[in-house]
């Protein structure tokens, strides 16, 4: 069965071809970026990473990118050759806790969500509509990212508001779920059932950063909560805030609400504090020179240990600590710093095998086994759409 996948973001539209069966395999991959910005590309690799498509683009919009990337497929990869599309979509809302066909139901149920996620759900349902019409015969499948942390308990959903915005949706979500899916399904493959059913805590580090408790493979807690901007410090969204910031902002320097969301979710976090880039790997080699550089990598650290320590409190301990994306993945420095503090939970860093990279970087014997694992939420939304239409 060949799965198409689209994970369709504020700038940018990933895309990948399985090939699903007894085995999984990458056909090939691509991006389309700066979307809405100047100076666009859309790039192309096949499984072995050789180049197919490198070209400059003008993409004005997402629909534009779309089309692209459409045509391209037509000549490349005919539609007759495809089985089905899954799409990440980040918002599920209170209901959908597991993949789904898409159908005009769900679309409108979607369009409802959108105040939900506004800099989100709107690209995406435009790439299912878009989809839509390319290929109108093809099954198309909505795997959520929020599914993921359906399970948490109620005391870890609810906000201390007034209790009829629970009724409007206002709870905490959870973000990243189908990277987290994919995790634990890997740690079982690789640890065994025992260690995937215990006390698991999971720092996806990227651009976009979180951090969950997993108890016998079931979400309890995350530090993403009604959005994605919320919890750890990212490369440009700000993470936790006094919501009192929030209205002395509005109130005594006249911040419109977009102008608002736009500083914490584009100019904050890491490149707020550094006032240099949102890169970590940037300000990692600047941060002996540069002191707000150095300020923002502690900044990044800091609140990662103290939400790790959170999750543990959660968990009553942790037994696998795994870290993963971007940062997690390929950052040893960043990943000392973090629990260099920890040593009371058991947690302990190996530091040749860290800097190597290892896929596990404790010590032997020690009482936490810290993982480095790398994730694929793309794989994860192929998975999703096989297992539903097989």
């Amino acid at each position: 069965m060949r799965i198409l996948t689209i994970n369709s973001g504020s700038s940018s539209i990933k895309m990948g071809l399985y090939e699903m069966a007894k085995t999984e395999k990458l056909m090939f991959s691509g991006t389309l970026t700066r979307i809405g910005l100047t100076a666009g590309a859309f790039t192309v690799e096949n499984a072995e990473g050789n180049t197919l498509v490198d070209q400059p683009a003008d993409l004005p919009d997402h629909e534009t990118a779309l089309k692209m990337l459409f045509q391209w497929l037509e000549t490349h990869e005919p539609d007759q050759n495809l089985d089905a599309v899954g799409h990440r979509v980040v918002q599920g809302g209170q209901k959908y806790s597991t993949p789904h066909r898409v159908t005009t139901k769900l679309i409108a149920e979607l369009k409802d969500l959108v105040p939900l996620a506004p800099d989100h759900l709107p690209h995406e349902i435009k790439a299912i509509q878009a989809t839509c019409s390319a290929y109108p015969k093809l099954v198309q499948v909505a795997c959520f990212d929020t599914a993921f942390h359906q399970t948490m308990p109620q005391l870890a959903k609810i906000a201390a508001l007034p209790r009829y915005y629970q009724h409007e949706g206002l709870i905490r979500y959870g973000f990243h779920g189908l990277s987290y899916e994919y995790i634990m399904q890997e740690l079982r493959k690789v640890a065994g059932e025992s260690a995937a059913n215990g006390r698991v805590i999971i720092a996806h580090l990227g651009n976009g950063a979180s951090m969950v408790a997993v108890w016998h493979g079931k979400s309890m807690d995350t530090t993403m909560g009604f959005t994605p901007v919320s919890g750890l410090v990212m490369s440009t969204r700000s993470g936790d805030l006094d919501p009192g910031i929030l209205i002395y902002l509005i109130q005594e320097k006249g911040m419109r609400p977009s102008t608002l969301n736009d500083m914490i979710n584009q100019h904050a976090g890491l490149l707020g504090v550094s006032g240099i880039s949102s890169d970590m790997q940037d300000l990692l080699e600047k941060e002996g020179t540069e002191a707000h550089a150095h300020q923002a990598v502690e900044l990044f650290c800091y609140r990662a240990s103290k939400h790790l320590g959170a999750l543990a409190a959660v968990l009553g301990g942790v037994d696998t600590l795994i870290f993963t994306a971007g940062i997690g993945e390929n950052a040893p420095v960043v990943r000392q710093r973090i629990c260099q503090k920890l040593s009371f939970l058991g947690i302990q860093i190996d530091s040749g095998r860290n800097d190597a990279n290892a896929a596990i970087i404790s010590p032997d014997g020690a009482k936490v086994t810290v993982r480095v694992m790398k994730t694929n939420e793309d794989l994860m939304v192929a998975r999703h759409s096989y297992l539903l239409i097989r």
